[in-house]
């Protein structure tokens, strides 16, 4: 088990960086709710003003196409944040299904600006409650903050306000310590490198709140029911750290098979401390013993570090 100290709150900075990255699908509509409550794993329907949930969306197969935050500016405009190289595909995919529902569906990358908040600048900008998934709209600037899984007790937060509101007015930060911390919450968000490549376990949705096991059908849902009740599901996503940089997409492999790999990296960052962290999805008996390796069998070494949170099937 890699033994790299955690990092503090007191030692990572505190301020705010553009997300340039992520784009927006907005949703509007007398249907927008419904019409995502049956394409998304997520329960939409019961989402409420002041909170925001993970989702992905499926193919038949239950293979991830996409994930988002979505939360609701109102009750008939839901907001999609998801990597922006994949957008434009997943917009046109979501769009085939809308049919007769009174729902439009737009990328509207453009009419928002988003920013990462991190430390005391979530709560300056009135991110009032720690609560993860909390959605906060503040009067001032029409904004809505996000509050995401805190990471060793960094507080993190995503700020969406229309274009041309000022940024928060706060220290800036490299877009680096934003990505790092995404990858130390154990929780990776799909950008093309792995569309397709995992059902929702496979990257831990479901012990993260990206599944609900209790709402309608979606595209996918069978396989995705049939992993989490039947025992099928063969493989996690773990935090690690290597010595040499990883990117998206690399595979990884077992010492007991130098010829197949057994996972892939989902999500990668620079470590502060040196090196790299990632979060990788792997088999789960080649994470229960023996050496991980990135690229092939000669590779960086990988050290698993403790995931951030508890598995489901632990609780």
């Amino acid at each position: 088990m890699h033994t790299l100290t955690p990092p503090s709150a007191s030692a990572t900075p505190s301020g705010q960086v553009a997300l340039a990255h992520m784009g927006v699908i907005r949703v509007v509509g007398d249907d927008a709710a419904s019409f995502l409550q049956g394409q998304l794993t997520q329960d939409v329907s019961s989402l409420g003003l002041s909170e925001a949930r993970l989702a992905a969306f499926c193919n038949a197969k239950g293979r991830m196409q996409a994930s988002f935050i979505v939360f609701k500016r109102g009750q008939d405009e839901i907001l999609m944040v998801c990597s922006r190289d994949i957008l434009a595909a997943t917009l046109k995919r979501l769009s085939m299904f809308v049919m007769r529902a009174k729902a439009k569906l737009s990328d509207a990358s453009e009419d928002f600006r988003l920013h990462g908040l991190v430390g005391d600048a979530v709560t300056r900008q009135g991110g009032d409650t720690p609560r993860a998934w909390s959605k906060t709209d503040t009067d001032s600037t029409g904004a809505s903050i996000v509050v995401l899984p805190s990471v060793d007790g960094i507080a993190r937060a995503l700020w969406c306000a229309p274009a041309g509101t000022p940024p928060p007015a706060l220290p800036a930060i490299e877009l680096s310590q934003w990505q790092w911390l995404s990858v130390r919450s154990g929780i990776a968000m799909i950008t093309q490198p792995i569309f397709e490549a995992f059902v929702p376990q496979m990257l831990n949705y479901e012990s993260v709140g990206g599944v609900s096991f209790k709402k309608g059908c979606y595209p996918g849902q069978e396989v995705v029911a049939r992993s989490q009740f039947r025992g099928t599901l063969k493989r996690r996503a773990y935090v690690v750290h290597a010595s040499a940089p990883l990117s998206v997409g690399q595979e990884v492999f077992h010492s007991a098979d130098a010829e197949q790999p057994c996972g892939l990296v989902a999500s990668a960052a620079a470590a502060p401390q040196g090196g790299f962290d990632a979060i990788v999805s792997i088999q789960t008996a080649a994470a229960s013993y023996g050496g991980l390796t990135a690229v092939s069998a000669s590779g960086p070494a990988l050290e698993l570090l403790p995931l951030p949170y508890p598995l489901l099937e632990d609780l």
